[in-house]
């Protein structure tokens, strides 16, 4: 371990400050989009990078523009850690969704040109080749040995226990914390076994294993045959709950109890696994059966699982109703009673009664699809389509194994919003809001005028990141381009009160300390920045846009954090650094637009202006203020911990709609079977072809529940798709027990 420790620390060293000159915006986009594009080959490193950092840099290189606001900073993974002190990954991070993967090359070309946020271990995973593909490890198995004499000491094994080469030895996984299962095969791989991440207890004989009295009362185990749990393997979770649910249907079971598979097994079947899944599933339902365990480890299980279908590789978290789809589906192919599946040609309905459609459409299926799945999960849907134009009606019947209902999806949406006074002794104050899902920003400051009583057309919206905007929203812009996750804060900029020209500017005031280097080469001081804090919007009358009246203007916004004492003074025994300091600051006075240069001798103030870009950067040869610049207020180390309270300025407080919980939306099952049967029209992408009008249309279509199985499998639909996100619903279903 001490090796691979000093790897990381000296990676995560070497990145500070090591940031190099770019190259142009549509170079940069070009080299990396090509690299992107390798193929994965088993061996190669690729680097996690956080997804929002790197959406922000994608819109910075795509618009072109060196002082875009969308330019990310620094490389920032901070939301892909568990914590910064340990910098482990968080458990269940989705793949372009959470972050995204880049090849090494990619990553040290982004990591020379952006560095990376001081301490942070970069995140690289290797490609390892698995059956039938080759992946990104993105959780390696943690394995970590030690004596089971000592559950303490995890450090090597055989010769670092000092154990001869003669002596019998054992390896065991510990498979929760009061059982172990030991490891047989030593050749097998670790995929093969299973093995997740945890424990294995090594040891050699005249030792036992630490838990073997707990085995032996395991072995000896008699309880109610099927009450039986299912070992995690590590987020295996949504194969044990698939697998219980299975277990639990009396039709299925019996069939495997008794043994009935063994006669219906289909070896020869090529859409099926030769058996194997069945025999598999065969022997998990007889040990949790057999009433001799208190739970059984699925391993073998999973083993055959990932051979036949490798997503469900590894062990991260996986959707349960597809494990199940692919399980009934395996299961089914694997005990096919019909040996070689013949050609059949569909009819038309033509106007037969539907019940001898359906009758026909069944025995259609059974002739190539017959097996205890099909006799205990298999039903009909009758479908409906009706031409728009001639109004001819086409009935199909098809089979089903599970019924996927959607979801009546709500119409409102829940945010949380930091609100930002003009009062500058008042904390930013967190609201919970209700908002249309299809509405704009403009409804959310509505929502929000309702709580403080301040008008809409008064608030300014923005997305808060790494101290700077990351984007400031338009009125007219869709509700469904913030994401609940995203720091959204909405300032009042304004009481109404405008000077007599009626002109106002809206700033964006950034937050910098200062910190000192010196140019060898001049022999001068020079300083660089780094931003702190929220950022602020306000709301200034053009005619007060001079560096004395700005001034002024925010050392009364940040009163909140600026110490009574703190005020501007004069100090008779300034030593050389500050005369040093103050000649810096002419000189950046001399950068400003002219609208915000001194025109007086600079006294020794608590902060300096700056003009800077969108970014937060200082920006030389700009042009006069715009209709929204960005300014920053530049505080010396010395001045800053003297009178600016950091810790008061940044706290907030959280208004009484925080403390209600949101009133949870509760449907019931019928209501939505009844939204699956509702007719609805084609997409565009998917129209029907008129075997009348000879065209495709968008027919309406109806689905209806035509003959249901003896077990009918009911799988909610819980996600909602839009352009932007995939949202969970969390709406209670409640359905009968009877």
């Amino acid at each position: 371990n001490i090796p691979l420790c000093l790897c990381v620390i000296m990676a995560a060293s070497s990145s500070t400050g090591s940031a190099t000159e770019p190259p142009g915006l549509e170079t940069q986009w070009r080299e990396i989009d090509n690299l992107n594009q390798q193929q994965l080959r088993a061996g190669d490193s690729w680097y996690l990078l956080d997804k929002r950092w790197y959406d922000q840099w994608k819109e910075y290189v795509h618009a072109g523009d060196q002082n875009s606001s969308s330019y990310p900073g620094k490389i920032d993974n901070t939301e892909l850690y568990e914590d910064l002190d340990s910098y482990h990954l968080k458990e269940r991070l989705s793949e372009n969704e959470d972050f995204v993967l880049v090849p090494a090359e990619a990553w040290h070309k982004l990591l020379s040109w952006y560095d990376m946020m001081d301490n942070q271990p970069p995140l690289e995973r290797k490609v390892v080749d698995l059956p039938s593909t080759v992946k990104v490890e993105v959780y390696p198995v943690e394995i970590y040995l030690c004596l089971s004499s000592n559950m303490e000491s995890t450090v090597s094994i055989r010769q670092h226990f000092n154990v001869s080469e003669t002596a019998e030895s054992r390896l065991w996984m510990r498979s929760t914390d009061t059982s172990s299962e030991r490891l047989r095969n030593l050749n097998m791989t670790i995929l093969d076994s299973c093995l997740s991440s945890g424990m294995v207890k090594y040891t050699h004989l005249p030792f036992t294993p630490l838990n073997s009295g707990h085995l032996l009362c395991y072995d000896s185990y008699r309880g109610p045959p099927g009450v039986c749990g299912l070992t995690n393997l590590g987020n295996t979770c949504f194969m044990n709950s698939a697998l219980q649910c299975l277990s639990n249907t009396p039709p299925l079971t019996e069939y495997f109890l008794r043994n009935s598979y063994l006669e219906e097994l289909n070896f020869t079947n090529p859409l099926g696994m030769k058996g194997e899944i069945a025999e598999a599933y065969a022997d998990v339902i007889k040990q949790m059966w057999s009433g001799r365990h208190y739970s059984v480890v699925p391993r073998v299980f999973k083993t055959k699982v990932g051979h036949f279908a490798s997503q469900f590789l590894g062990y991260q978290q996986h959707d349960s109703q597809e494990l199940l789809s692919f399980l009934l589906d395996g299961l089914h192919e694997d005990l096919n009673r019909v040996k070689k599946k013949e050609y059949i040609e569909l009819r038309d309905a033509d106007g037969r009664p539907d019940q001898e459609v359906a009758e026909e459409a069944w025995r259609n299926h059974l002739r190539r699809n017959d097996s205890v799945i099909v006799d205990t999960f298999h039903g009909l849907f009758k479908s409906t389509l009706v031409c728009p134009e001639c109004n001819k009606v086409s009935v199909t019947f098809d089979p089903f194994c599970y019924l996927s209902v959607p979801l009546p999806v709500s119409k409102e949406r829940v945010m949380e919003v930091f609100y930002v006074s003009l009062d500058p002794t008042a904390k930013p104050t967190q609201y919970r809001l209700i908002v249309p899902k299809a509405g704009r920003v403009i409804d959310l400051c509505t929502s929000l005028s309702q709580a403080t009583g301040v008008p809409p057309n008064q608030m300014a919206v923005a997305d808060v990141f790494n101290h700077r905007f990351y984007r400031i929203y338009q009125a007219d812009e869709s509700l469904s381009c913030i994401l609940d996750r995203d720091d959204i804060f909405v300032y009042q900029l304004s009481s109404g009160c405008v000077d007599q020209d009626g002109e106002e500017v809206v700033m964006a005031i950034y937050m910098r300390e200062r910190s000192h280097y010196r140019d060898y080469g001049s022999g001068s001081n020079n300083y660089g920045t780094s931003l702190f804090g929220h950022p602020l919007l306000m709301s200034v009358p053009r005619a007060q846009c001079t560096r004395e009246d700005l001034y002024q203007l925010l050392l009364k916004r940040l009163a909140a954090g600026v110490e009574p004492s703190g005020k501007e003074e004069e100090d008779e025994d300034e030593d050389e650094e500050e005369e040093e300091e103050a000649a810096s600051c002419a000189q950046a006075n001399k950068r400003l637009p002219g609208r915000l240069r001194n025109t007086e001798k600079q006294k020794k103030a608590l902060f300096t202006i700056q003009a800077v870009n969108s970014n937060g950067t200082t920006e030389r040869g700009m042009g006069e203020v715009d209709a929204q610049p960005y300014i920053a207020i530049d505080w010396d180390p010395d001045m800053k911990k003297k009178y600016y309270n950091e810790n008061e300025a940044e706290k907030y407080i959280k208004h009484q709609s925080m403390d209600v919980p949101h009133q949870q939306i509760t449907v019931q099952l019928q209501e939505c079977i009844e939204l699956f049967t509702t007719v609805e029209t084609l997409e565009e992408e998917n129209p029907w072809y008129c075997p009348t009008c000879k065209k495709h249309q968008l027919a309406t279509k109806k689905l209806d529940l035509w003959s249901l199985p003896e077990v009918l499998i009911i799988h909610l639909k819980r996600f909602s798709y839009t352009k932007y996100s995939r949202e969970k619903l969390d709406t209670i279903v409640e359905f009968p027990l009877r």
